[in-house]
């Protein structure tokens, strides 16, 4: 007895969900773009990290230079850099000059103005000390801290001046006065603060 004839069924096609066997060429594109993707998320931000870093660097070189060629500035200090260096200007003072610097351990304010006799009493009253502390011929500004602002002490001058010296990160005051005209007073100082 032969079997009865079953009915043809068609051939049905695979799930969609199954994949067709990956080609050597699918799997190097795969692959390719895998490390291109890797790069993108990894080497752009590093990279862009390192030239925000190098650029911030920059600009700080560029405004210290810009600020140091500059030098003394023809105002007076703002008042919050009055306050943080201790640097009480009298209000009779005029050719008030000024220069700030800073770095990551040391900042420092250079003033220089013209006042009167009681201006230069109450100058350094509020710096902590008075006018009897200024030693006759002592120039207390260094040469250093002078050259950094084309300041001179010629030998022709009545200079006295005195160092207020107090505990961190209170500033240390160097004093400097030209009392060649002891009714105007030239008063030089710099400010030194150590955060």
């Amino acid at each position: 007895m032969t079997p009865p004839d079953r009915p043809a069924v068609p051939r049905q096609s695979p799930p969609p969900d199954e994949k067709p066997p990956e080609t050597r060429q699918h799997m190097i594109r795969r692959r390719w773009i895998t490390a291109v993707i890797i790069v993108l998320l990894i080497g752009v931000p590093a990279g862009y990290l390192a030239i925000s870093a190098e650029q911030s660097r920059t600009s700080g070189r560029d405004k210290e230079s810009q600020a140091a060629a500059k030098g003394l500035v023809h105002d007076w200090p703002s008042k919050a850099q009055r306050r943080i260096y201790e640097v009480t200007i009298p209000m009779d003072s005029v050719g008030v000059y000024f220069y700030e610097s800073n770095s990551w351990n040391v900042s420092k304010l250079y003033v220089q103005f013209e006042t009167s006799a009681a201006g230069l009493a109450e100058f350094m009253k509020a710096a902590g000390t008075s006018t009897a502390t200024l030693q006759p011929g002592n120039v207390t500004i260094d040469g250093k801290d002078a050259a950094k602002v084309h300041w001179t002490f010629p030998g022709n001058h009545d200079w006295s001046g005195t160092t207020r010296a107090q505990k961190d990160p209170r500033p240390t005051l160097d004093i400097t006065v030209d009392e060649t005209n002891p009714d105007r007073p030239n008063v030089f100082v710099v400010s030194t603060t150590t955060p």
